[in-house]
């Protein structure tokens, strides 16, 4: 259990120093530190990562649900997303809100997770979104952690309510009034029933 617990201890630190460093550092920086480690790995075709010893090795993977942070560089950029989003589970509902201490609309959680780390700004609404030139349009059976799901709950064919797919048929959501951000399951039949389509926003040619 030691080495379950200094594993889990050493991914929370990196990944609180890599959100960090992506969401209060300047752009330009990580560009230039993105290239540098491009370079580095062209340089080294054949890296291999050194063999843990067999009481790590054992501990390699903590849960099941765990998504470790790596040397591709897009996959840590949507952990650092994802990991924006769950610090909010549990908060408020507020139409129109983008900040975490006051509380977050559904586009709005999502403008606030990913607008630091995109080379462009989302545009502000699930609509606009759910149209964005640069998304890309995801098929229901190629769904990626970090995805966007848009439903039309209000019988417009519009987006009108969003959330981020986190993995396993879960996403997250800031719901509506009165309610708080919280994780769903895609297959529920309210969501289903709902579904509009997916885009994907995180890929290599949209991150920073």
């Amino acid at each position: 259990m030691q080495n379950r617990a200094r594993l889990l201890k050493q991914y929370q630190t990196h990944l609180k120093k890599l959100v960090s460093y992506i969401v209060e550092g300047n752009a330009e920086s990580r560009r230039a530190l993105r290239q540098h480690n491009r370079e580095q790995i062209k340089q080294h075709p054949e890296w291999f990562p050194a063999p843990l010893k067999a009481s790590d090795r054992r501990w390699q993977a903590l849960a099941e649900n765990n998504h470790f942070l790596s040397s591709d560089h897009l996959h840590n950029i949507t952990e650092v997303a994802i990991h924006r989003l769950e610090q909010q589970l549990g908060k408020p509902y507020v139409w129109g809100g983008t900040r975490p201490d006051k509380g977050f609309d559904c586009s709005g959680l999502v403008f606030y997770a990913y607008n630091k780390i995109l080379e462009a700004k989302l545009p502000r609404t699930a609509n606009e979104m759910y149209h964005y030139h640069r998304a890309t349009i995801v098929a229901n059976n190629d769904l990626r952690r970090g995805d966007l799901l848009f439903f039309h709950i209000h019988s417009r064919e519009i987006a009108d309510h969003m959330g981020v797919y986190l993995g396993d048929g879960q996403f997250i959501e800031s719901p509506r009034t009165g309610e708080t951000i919280r994780v769903s399951r895609l297959a529920e039949p309210f969501w289903q029933d709902h579904f509009l389509g997916a885009r994907r926003i995180l890929t290599e040619e949209t991150i920073l």
